[in-house]
């Protein structure tokens, strides 16, 4: 919109990331020097952290331009995922394919590439961008994926970006063996007052010769708005651009940068830039004499055979104790079942046994209320039953049936 205004082959303060415009400060040099050196040295794990709008992006952009030739690099910016689709992306990046949606599927492709690569001389470089979002599962299977490797020399690089939270993260108590194996750290500063000054002259030269456009107050009120975090930068002075646009004038000064700075804090877009950390990598992981084909390809292949075999074992005994969790609780769910179960069947046969006892305690209660008579008669009864009848020569004639049943009544009475 205003380029052919101020002359320019394009806008000079784009938000987008590019290398093209990358302006080199002290910190940003080395931290790029940092980078290659964990790069050449065959670091497991290269950290870049800093505040957001820093630049960590374009400089790993930049860093790509002049990777060699004989390093594969895949590059993942969607970090909100969990382990499962963190690998499915790796797989993705490098063109791998799979028919089945496992874990143990993608490692197992994953590997293969690897020994692939390294037979032809090949390095393979996975950068993670926005590091910080990564769950802790996640970043445990990165670093299983670092695992992969020979006696000598690994065969994944991991180059992690993120936020300063992506350096406290890794000191979780969880991730401890991760960062462990971080051979090379930098933390990427912000600008200084000069660097910003520098910063806006070396973007305005990229795309013509109008280098004063911005005069000394409005890179000034640039610098403090921004604390030098080049990404606001970029947001203020191209604004600041457009609004020269409107009023056609050819210069910005002051005024123009404070209705800048006034408007968009009313949107909290300008934020307060934090502290820089000194930049101090941790002792870079010693590989010397690493060489790549100088080995034999098929004691290679075996020894990364071995090593991968060991992660497979890894994650199997994950999967065996997740499995061992599950049937626990079935365990338990099936025992609680059959105590319930016991439970009701005791509680009837408690009632049961009540009823039983009433039963008796009835009977007996009657037995007590029967009068003496009718026990006597009952028993008589019972005794003429187990007498055998006499013949009639025995029965005294003179003695007739009637007498002798009352005399047993009267027998019975007394």
């Amino acid at each position: 919109m205003y380029e052919k205004f101020f002359g320019f082959t394009e806008k000079p303060f784009q938000l987008v990331p590019n290398p093209n415009f990358l302006y080199l400060s002290t910190k940003h040099q080395n931290a790029l020097t940092y980078l290659e050196y964990g790069l050449s040295e065959g670091s497991g794990f290269i950290l870049l952290t800093g505040d957001i709008g820093a630049g960590k992006t374009t400089l790993v952009r930049y860093l790509l331009n002049k990777v060699e030739k004989d390093i594969e690099v895949g590059v993942l910016f969607n970090t909100n995922v969990d382990s499962d689709e963190l690998l499915a992306l790796v797989m993705q990046e490098f063109g791998l394919t799979s028919s089945l949606a496992s874990k143990s599927a993608y490692l197992d492709i994953i590997f293969h590439h690897l020994i692939e690569r390294y037979a032809h001389g090949k390095r393979v470089l996975l950068i993670i961008d926005e590091a910080q979002s990564l769950s802790v599962s996640a970043l445990e299977e990165v670093r299983m994926l670092s695992n992969l490797q020979t006696d000598d020399q690994l065969l994944l690089q991991v180059m992690l970006v993120g936020q300063p939270e992506l350096k406290r993260k890794l000191n979780a108590k969880g991730l401890t063996q991760l960062s462990q194996r971080i051979g090379v750290h930098y933390h990427l500063g912000t600008l200084s007052h000069e660097e910003t000054r520098e910063y806006i002259a070396f973007r305005l030269q990229k795309v013509g010769d109008a280098l004063d456009i911005f005069d000394e107050g409005a890179m000034d009120l640039v610098f403090q708005a921004s604390q030098g975090i080049p990404r606001v930068v970029n947001l203020l002075c191209d604004t600041a651009l457009v609004y020269a646009y409107g009023e056609s004038a050819s210069r910005i000064g002051a005024d123009v940068v404070s209705q800048v700075i006034r408007d968009k804090e009313g949107f909290g877009l300008i934020q307060q830039g934090q502290v820089d950390e000194p930049a101090v990598p941790t002792e870079a992981i010693d590989l010397s004499g690493v060489a790549f084909v100088d080995q034999d390809p098929r004691i290679a292949a075996l020894e990364a055979k071995v090593n991968w075999l060991q992660v497979q074992i890894e994650s199997q005994l994950t999967q065996a104790n997740e499995r061992g969790v599950q049937s626990t609780e079935r365990l338990i769910a099936e025992l609680s079942g059959l105590v319930t179960k016991e439970r009701e069947k005791s509680e009837k046969l408690l009632l049961e046994r009540g009823k039983l006892l009433a039963t008796i305690d009835e009977h007996q209660r009657r037995a007590r209320s029967e009068s003496p008579y009718e026990i006597s008669l009952v028993a008589e009864e019972s005794a003429q039953k187990s007498v055998p009848e006499r013949s009639a020569e025995q029965e005294s004639p003179a003695e007739p049936k009637e007498k002798k049943w009352y005399q047993r009544i009267a027998g019975s009475i007394k």
